[in-house]
């Protein structure tokens, strides 16, 4: 396999030499260029890819909302329910690195077309279909399909990162997945809408204001974005990264922030509906605060990015995980106590926490690779291939790690499924979430924090 990285055209004018969405000049480093040329149509690029990317992350995220509408006509146990909230995560996980090829492949604007119209796939089935005597093994198939929106995510970063410059990249990115991650609460709010509205026998209805917004995603995809056609992958890339044992460490971690993030994010709803049953008698009880975490944590994730960078990465990971580690155990603490107002301030936390983690995490990945540039330098090697080298080995365990990742989203909802199914609560998934995240703080602290001989500068 490999990774994606671009070729810029260095000579002639500032300006962008281009067919019809095809910009065959593009030099983002070319300061004159940038900003007589360049800067627009990279904000335009950017903005359309925000929006095609929050209604995949919609997609994605639908049946965290779904599952509230399947009430006993339906026949499913919660048990049951965790699996329909696992599954898309597993595919969306499992599609993040063939996602993210297919910019290179297909182009950035055709694979956004593409990956925009997959989204029909699920979305027409469900609203359709979804309604009582229902196959459980159709809602099965139907929520493992609505994982191609989570492959959306990879293939939109791996695109943008194309169009701007690497002193512009962080936050263009930033913006990015943020716009993405908000998808969660707003087919949450969705859900509430058609919930307080329509009722909760109507779950098609769900799917359905999708439809157009999906067509709407693709057509301005097809109208207003280009191909940056110098992308290319790298023959080998992941392979080399996948054999770098600071990739497996950082997927570990990404695994506690954005596994969390999205986990919680699919499972908030069931979990207040199962451990509070007394306080949330109606699915549109749960919804009123089934978006609140999910909204919170999107848009906190830039700060995570910003202490890393004032404060260091692996610093501000090394506390993010034991605040985690506090708040995992304050949810436990007020489930045994029955008190949902600390219940409720332990979850919000766990969801702030992952989001900032998730923004300290992705800094730490290039400041990884530029340390072992820099010592690579100092042993002598050549400083052009040393940051040719950290480049190519960013963008690959990015790619890994965003899959591995993702599949954290499956790990929480088993981990729910099987505590429910064990002891009627969730206290076992609890203890299960602070052992991970102390895990992943020793972890940090032993390869990154503790003082050393070869300890890397700068992560």
């Amino acid at each position: 396999m490999s990774t994606l990285t671009s070729t810029a055209v260095t000579a002639g004018a500032p300006a962008a030499t281009a067919t019809r969405h095809r910009l065959d000049d593009w030099r983002p480093e070319d300061p004159e260029f940038w900003r007589t040329t360049g800067a627009p149509i990279a904000r335009r690029n950017l903005w359309v890819s925000i929006f095609a990317e929050h209604v995949g992350f919609s997609v994605w995220s639908l049946w965290s909302v779904t599952v509230l509408f399947l009430g006993p006509e339906y026949g499913i146990d919660p048990a049951g329910k965790f699996l329909l909230t696992a599954v898309p995560a597993a595919l969306g996980a499992v599609l993040r690195l063939p996602y993210t090829l297919a910019v290179a492949r297909f182009g950035g604007r055709r694979w956004t077309i593409i990956s925009a119209l997959l989204l029909l796939v699920p979305t027409v089935p469900m609203a359709v279909l979804l309604e009582p005597g229902v196959s459980y093994g159709t809602l099965m198939v139907l929520a493992c399909l609505t994982g191609v929106g989570g492959g959306n995510f990879a293939s939109s970063m791996a695109n943008i990162n194309l169009f701007y410059p690497s002193r512009l990249k962080g936050r263009a990115l930033g913006l990015n997945a943020g716009g993405g991650n908000l998808g969660v609460p707003a087919v949450q709010l969705v859900g509430l809408a058609v919930l307080a509205t329509a009722g909760a026998a109507y779950p098609r209805l769900v799917p359905a204001v999708y439809l157009p917004l999906i067509v709407l995603a693709a057509l301005a995809a097809a109208r207003w974005l280009d191909t940056v056609p110098g992308a290319r992958n790298e023959p080998g890339a992941l392979r080399e990264a996948a054999r770098d044992p600071h990739t497996w460490v950082m997927s570990l971690l990404y695994v506690g922030t954005f596994g969390s993030f999205i986990g919680f994010g699919f499972a908030f709803g069931q979990v207040l509906q199962l451990q509070f049953a007394e306080r949330f008698p109606t699915p549109v009880d749960a919804a009123w605060l089934t978006f609140l975490g999910p909204l919170v944590g999107s848009l906190i994730r830039p700060l995570g990015g910003h202490l890393a960078d004032r404060l260091g990465g692996a610093r501000v990971t090394f506390w993010n995980f034991v605040a985690m580690a506090a708040g995992a155990s304050t949810v436990l603490y007020a489930a045994r106590e029955r008190s949902f107002g600390l219940y409720l301030t332990g979850f919000i936390a766990l969801f702030v926490f992952s989001g900032i983690g998730n923004g300290s995490t992705y800094k730490m990945i290039p400041a990884i690779f530029r340390a072992r540039a820099a010592d690579a330098v100092v042993a002598g090697r050549d400083p052009e291939a040393a940051a040719r080298w950290a480049r190519r080995m960013t963008g690959s365990l990015i790619g890994i790690a965003g899959a591995v990742g993702a599949s954290g989203g499956v790990l929480v909802n088993i981990s729910f499924r099987q505590s429910f199914l064990g002891s009627g609560n969730a206290d076992a998934a609890y203890l299960v979430f602070i052992g991970w995240y102390a895990l992943c703080f020793a972890v940090t602290w032993v390869v990154y924090r503790r003082p050393r001989a070869g300890q890397l500068a700068g992560v």
